[in-house]
């Protein structure tokens, strides 16, 4: 009796967390295989299956919360972030998320407690716990093989099941294990592929190049909600280019967006070592967008809204090609810094930003790459930074179009971007008429409450629109630029410098050549994307020496 109640709990266990039978027989061999570990511990297969039900449980728990986070689910190259400080940051962040998981994981302690103590077992004899440990070895290799093991799991990352079997396929990759030991690449290919020649500049000057990163903000569109004038102005300027922007990640690590629009390549390709690039990677990436655009004559500025001392950015942005790094504790009265903290204003930074970028135009001379990056609309949206009594008919706009008040936030907040960008960039006109400018603005992810907007709208999962926001491109004070507006190609983030070149009218260089080669095969997606000339243009930067990584063997 007790053995069926087991039995059908663990098939409900199971089944919750795989959601699917495209991995169950990965998902039952390694239960089983927990159950033949932990019955040479115990000696009776009542506690052993019921420790690994817990087991199973607590592997289920810990991805459905880091997929409801970060899109993703639980690998085991996720263990090291444990260490990296992101503990904290979920208490801050995403304290009703902590309290669940905690109060979770007492819960299954408690079970397990109580197994260990009260639950009477049949000791089962030690030949035959050895014959049956031996007999799910062999199982959960053969389950592991026959459903392609991690690369398979790899696919559908993004999708809300096969939670178990996900951590499992990770558990049993040796590239997983290597990852904790050094820097990995994992789309790369045996052979290296030829690179094209370079290409010419398609315009006599050029224009300063001012690229912004958004932080948190996407199209509402995306899911149905309208916006109002400014915003649609903001998301699709009626002289320029826009799309939608595929990246690597959800609901934080920003970072990981910067780093693949300033090298090329994605953060997803580096496994765990993603969320470490920019201390892990400083020095390791020899070709980038700023190093090429500072080949060019370009002086190469960085304004971040954070701290000098963050995430070693410093470091990382010297290494990468930004000559000039300017943090908000460089940043010139009447700006302050530790006023400024209190809500990460765009009207407050942006302003201060663009306000050293002008005078460095008029005390200088030469094109300038200005890179800057914003963190306003980050989360958590529950809290009320837009002053009380500004952008209030819009925030009762965007209540009336979604009951929702986090979304109510996000769009004020929204609002106090897009009016303040409204007025630099006709300053910009104004003060610089004779100045080609190209600006490039977008969403580094989207921010975790589009889980709410979801769930609210009753809306599917949608592995892919959960990685979307937007891209914007304008050409200011060049009447006569060639630049195609309207509606653009849904772009992934690694081909946005490029694009940036592109539609600066500079030179490629073969490698920013052989990358634009790579779009159309690549589509939207650029680490999801099967491409093969995609993995031999990796091989190809890293037999060149552009990537500084501890590679296997070809072969291997």
């Amino acid at each position: 009796m007790i053995l069926t109640a087991i039995g059908l709990a663990a098939a409900c266990v199971l089944w919750n967390a795989e959601r699917s039978v495209e991995n169950l027989k990965l998902a039952v061999a390694a239960f089983c295989f927990s159950i033949a570990t932990l019955l040479l511990a115990l000696g009776d297969p009542e506690r052993a299956t019921v420790l690994a039900l817990v087991i199973v449980a607590a592997i289920h728990g810990a991805s459905a919360l880091k997929y409801a986070h970060s899109g993703l689910k639980l690998t085991v190259t996720d263990l090291p972030l444990l260490l990296a400080g992101t503990v904290p940051f979920f208490f801050v962040q995403y304290p009703l998320a902590v309290t669940a998981a905690l109060t979770g994981l007492l819960g299954l302690i408690a079970v397990a407690v109580a197994a260990l103590l009260y639950l009477p077992g049949t000791p089962i004899p030690f030949a035959a716990q050895l014959a049956f440990f031996g007999l799910t070895v062999f199982g959960l290799a053969l389950a592991h093989r026959m459903g392609g093991g991690a690369v398979a799991l790899q696919r559908i990352a993004a999708q809300p099941r096969c939670f178990y079997s996900a951590f499992v396929a990770s558990l049993l990759d040796p590239r997983s294990w290597r990852q904790f030991g050094g820097f990995v690449l994992s789309d790369i290919a045996d052979e290296p592929l030829p690179l094209l020649p370079a290409t010419p500049a398609k315009r006599p000057t050029s224009p300063d190049i001012i690229i912004i990163q958004h932080e948190s903000i996407f199209d509402p569109r995306l899911y149905g909600l309208p916006v109002g004038p400014l915003i649609e102005e903001f998301l699709s300027p009626q002289h320029g280019l826009h799309g939608r922007l595929n990246v690597d990640i959800f609901g934080g690590g920003s970072w990981q967006s910067e780093f693949s629009l300033l090298t090329g390549l994605s953060s997803a390709s580096f496994g765990s070592n993603g969320y470490f690039l920019f201390e892990r990677g400083a020095g390791c990436f020899h070709h980038s967008l700023p190093k090429t655009l500072a080949a060019l004559g370009y002086t190469t500025t960085l304004t971040s809204s954070c701290r000098r001392g963050f995430l070693n950015y410093d470091n990382f942005y010297r290494e990468i090609g930004m000559r000039e790094r300017i943090f908000t504790d460089d940043l010139p009265a009447p700006f302050d810094v530790d006023e400024f903290e209190a809500t990460n204003s765009d009207s407050e930074f942006l302003q201060a930003a663009l306000g050293v970028h002008a005078n460095a135009i008029e005390q200088g001379s030469g094109p300038r790459f200005l890179y800057m990056l914003t963190n306003y609309n980050h989360g958590p949206h529950s809290r009320r930074l837009v002053a009380a009594g500004q952008y209030e008919t819009q925030r009762a706009f965007a209540m009336a179009c979604l009951s929702d008040a986090t979304y109510a936030e996000y769009y004020a907040r929204l609002v106090e971007t897009a009016d303040t960008w409204r007025k630099l960039k006709a300053n910009l006109i104004a003060r610089f008429p004779d100045r080609p400018m190209l600006v490039i603005h977008y969403g580094d992810h989207q921010p975790v409450m589009t889980r709410r907007i979801q769930s609210r709208l009753q809306l599917s999962p949608n592995e892919r629109r959960q990685f979307q926001t937007f891209y914007a491109i304008e050409m200011l004070n060049d009447p006569a630029a060639s630049m195609t507006t309207g509606q653009g190609p849904n772009l992934d983030i690694a081909f946005l410098g490029t694009v940036a070149l592109q539609h600066a009218g500079l030179p490629l260089d073969p490698i920013f050549a052989t990358r634009a080669s790579l779009r159309e095969q690549c589509g939207e997606t650029y680490f999801a994307s099967v491409s093969e000339r995609k993995r031999r243009f990796h091989r190809t930067l890293v037999d060149l020496g552009l990537i500084d990584i501890g590679q296997p063997a070809r072969g291997q």
